[in-house]
């Protein structure tokens, strides 16, 4: 087999749990403020969470905030006040993400579960993730910016530019993940790539815009 087949079906694999989805609706914001409060929590046994995974959830909140000039903020909260609660648990059934609603306080609020275990996804993938760890936190860091644009209230899409494209549409998956990737020296390099496509961007402008 050759490289780049490993590689295209390793990827294919590790996008399995945005593709698992279905296109969401569009929702309302989290909070009409622009004030969104979030708690992320510890990794769950058998996780395969790791410390630093709770910095890339981090770096995709402020990834969205950074591009809303002002008009939405996240401010860290209790887990039983948060609007955005994420929670890193083991991989199941293919998903790698996932989002659901919640009412916290009578408002809308978004649980944001992420599944970081690369080593449940094949032997290949597996070894991939191991030899390159920038690979590994860019699959960790693109699903948290993708199910935390869900949370927010944005749909799936069928542009390929976006963090939210819906993988059922096809596409050159390995180049989705490759292209971000690229991108990249060093880790600390995550907190200045948002990853976000100027379509991203627009809507949830038009979701949080001033009032």
């Amino acid at each position: 087999m050759t490289t780049r087949a490993v590689v295209v079906g390793c990827m294919a694999m590790a996008v399995a749990a945005i593709t698992a989805a279905q296109p969401l609706p569009t929702l309302e914001p989290l909070d009409d403020t622009g004030r969104v409060t979030y708690f992320i929590a510890e990794g769950m046994p058998g996780s395969a969470y790791r410390p630093s995974d709770r910095e890339l959830a981090v770096w995709a909140l402020e990834a969205w905030e950074a591009e809303v000039d002002g008009a939405l903020t996240f401010e860290p909260a209790e887990e039983d006040a948060a609007l955005v609660r994420v929670y890193w648990v083991p991989a199941s059934a293919g998903q790698y993400g996932e989002m659901r609603s919640l009412l916290v306080r009578g408002r809308r609020g978004a649980a944001v579960y992420i599944r970081p275990d690369t080593d449940a996804l094949g032997d290949d993938i597996a070894r991939l993730a191991r030899t390159d760890p920038l690979l590994r936190d860019t699959i960790v860091y693109l699903t948290c910016l993708h199910e935390l644009g869900h949370a927010l209230g944005l749909p799936h899409t069928a542009n390929f530019d976006d963090i939210m494209f819906f993988f059922g549409y096809g596409g050159d998956i390995p180049r989705f993940f490759g292209r971000y990737r690229d991108r990249l020296r060093t880790r600390t390099d995550i907190a200045e790539q948002s990853g976000l496509s100027s379509g991203d961007v627009s809507r949830v402008r038009a979701l949080y815009a001033p009032r």
